[in-house]
C-alpha cells in the first residue's frame, strides 16, 4: 500500500488491492486503524471474493483544517479481517504526510484610546495552523507621530496555543491647547522567518486591524474660557475699580482729619441739655423696658429635631460567582443582595481563562446589562461611574451556553466550559 500525502481541509486517495487466495468464497471486513481512523474511510468496507479473484478498495482521507491534526507523519493501518478464516486476518501499514498549514486569528482591544501621551492595547493571538510558529508584530500609520512597542515582540506558539500580547503607543509632542488628536493606526499580524527560511501558505495571515490613538490636549478647552475671563476681569479691576476705590479712600482720610467747628453756646465748658429741673431722674421709676430677661428672647422658643432614621453610609464590598458548564448546556449562577440592604455595582470582570466558546449574560434583577460572544475576550471589565443599584433580595446572574470548552494553559481541551464574574461596589443597609 503506497503513501500519501494529504493536507488538512483537503481530500487525498489511494488503492488497496484484496486478494482471495483460498479455494473457497470468501468475504473480508477492512477497518482503518490507528491515528488517521478518524477522518479517513473505505470505500467498500467488504468484499467478496471467488478464489483466485481480487478487488481494489478506494482509500480516502479528509483530515479537517485543525490544529489538532498536527503537520508530519503519521501512520494509517488496514485491518483486513477474513470472515471463514478469522485466524488469518492481516494489518496493512503505509506513511501518511500531513502538510503543513498556517493560520492566525488575532483580536484587537480596545480599538480606541484615550491619553495625553501614551495608551495600552491587549493584542490576543491564537495560532489555529497545524504546526508551530514564531510570531512577528508590524504597526502603521501615515506618518511618524506615534511609537510602537510589542511585548512580547515575536511570542512562539504551539498548534492550538493562544497568547497575549500587550501593545504601547506613544507620541513625542503633547497638545497643550485645543481640540483632541485622532491618530489612526494598523496592527498586522504575521509569522517570522528566518532569512533562509521559504515562504509558506500565505492564506492564514490575517488582514490588519485598524485602531485609534485619540491624543486629548494637557488643559482643556474650557480652561482657556476660564482664563480669559479671570485676565478680562483681572484687567477691569486695574482699570476701573481699583482708581475708584483709591479716590473714596483718600476722601475719607481727608474727612477725617479736618477740624471741626464749635456749635455757639458751648465754649465755656458746659455740656449741652444739662439744664437745672430736668436731668437723668426725670422718669423715677418711670416705665422702660424690665431688666433680667435677655434682648431678643422668645416666650416659649425651642429647637426641633428630627425623629427620622437615616442608612448607614456603607462599605466597599464584593462577590464572585464561580460558574462551569458541561457542553451543549445553559447554567446560570447568582448573588443575592441580602434583605435590608442596597448593592451599588460599580465595577464587574469576567474572566474566560480557558477561551471557551458560547455565550454569556450579566443581569442585575430583571436588567440584562450585556451579552458577550465567549470566544471574543478572555477577560473583560465594566466599570461605572454612577453606581446601578439592586435592591435587597435581587439577584446578580451570570447565564453561559457552552458551545465548545477552550484550551487551558495546561495545553489540553478541557472537559467543560468555566468562567468566573467578579462584582463590586457598596453594599449599603436601607432606612427601617
Amino acid at each position: 500500500m503506497p503513501s500519501v500525502t494529504v493536507t488538512p481541509g483537503d481530500t487525498a486517495t489511494t488503492r488497496l488491492t484484496v486478494r482471495n487466495d483460498s479455494d473457497i468464497v470468501e468475504a473480508y471486513n477492512l477497518e482503518v486503524v490507528g491515528d488517521c481512523a478518524a477522518w479517513t474511510t473505505l470505500e467498500p468496507a467488504r468484499v467478496s471474493l471467488y478464489p483466485g479473484t481480487s478487488e481494489t478498495v478506494t482509500i480516502r482521507l479528509e483530515p479537517p483544517r485543525s490544529p489538532e491534526i498536527r503537520a508530519g507523519e503519521m501512520p494509517l493501518g488496514v485491518r483486513v479481517l477474513p470472515t471463514e478464516h478469522p485466524e488469518s486476518v492481516r494489518v496493512l501499514e503505509t506513511t501518511v504526510h500531513v502538510e503543513e498549514f498556517h493560520e492566525l486569528h488575532t483580536e484587537l482591544a480596545p480599538r480606541r484610546r484615550r491619553g495625553w501621551l501614551r495608551g495600552r492595547y491587549r493584542l490576543a493571538v491564537r495560532n489555529q495552523g497545524n504546526s508551530p510558529v514564531r510570531v512577528g508584530f508590524t504597526a502603521a500609520q501615515q506618518g511618524e507621530e506615534l511609537g510602537f512597542a510589542f511585548n512580547p515582540a515575536e511570542p512562539k506558539l504551539e498548534p492550538g496555543e493562544s497568547t497575549e500580547v500587550g501593545l504601547r503607543v506613544r507620541t513625542a509632542q503633547p497638545v497643550w491647547f485645543g481640540a483632541p488628536v485622532v491618530w489612526p493606526f494598523t496592527v498586522s499580524t504575521a509569522e517570522s522567518r528566518d532569512e533562509e527560511e521559504t515562504p509558506g501558505d500565505e492564506t492564514g495571515v490575517p488582514a490588519p486591524l485598524d485602531a485609534e490613538f485619540v491624543q486629548i490636549p494637557i488643559f482643556p478647552r474650557w480652561l482657556l474660557v476660564l482664563l480669559a475671563a479671570l485676565l478680562a476681569l483681572l484687567l477691569a479691576w486695574f482699570a476701573l475699580v481699583r482708581p475708584a476705590v483709591r479716590s473714596a479712600a483718600k476722601e475719607a482720610a481727608t474727612e477725617a482729619v479736618q477740624p471741626r467747628p464749635t456749635p455757639a453756646g458751648q465754649g465755656d465748658g458746659q455740656s449741652p441739655g444739662a439744664d437745672s429741673g430736668g436731668g437723668a431722674d426725670a422718669q423715677p421709676g418711670g416705665g422702660g423696658q424690665e431688666s433680667g430677661a435677655p434682648a431678643g428672647s422668645g416666650g416659649d422658643g425651642a429647637s426641633g429635631t428630627g425623629d427620622g432614621t437615616s442608612a448607614g453610609g456603607g462599605q466597599q464590598s464584593s462577590a464572585t460567582i464561580d460558574l462551569e458548564t458541561s457542553t451543549g448546556e445553559t447554567r446560570t449562577g447568582t448573588y443575592r443582595v441580602p434583605e435590608d440592604s442596597v448593592f451599588g455595582v460599580t465595577d464587574i470582570v469576567v474572566a474566560n481563562f480557558q477561551g471557551d466558546e458560547g455565550l454569556l449574560t450579566i443581569t442585575f434583577g430583571d436588567r440584562k446589562v450585556t451579552t458577550i460572544a465567549l470566544e471574543t475576550f478572555r477577560n473583560q471589565d465594566y466599570h461605572w461611574v454612577t453606581p446601578i443599584k439592586i435592591p435587597e433580595n435581587d439577584t446578580v446572574t451570570v447565564e453561559v451556553t457552552c458551545q465548545k470548552p477552550g484550551t487551558p494553559a495546561t495545553g489540553r481541551q478541557a472537559e467543560g466550559c468555566h468562567e468566573v464574574l467578579n462584582v463590586s461596589g457598596v453594599l449599603s443597609r436601607t432606612a427601617r
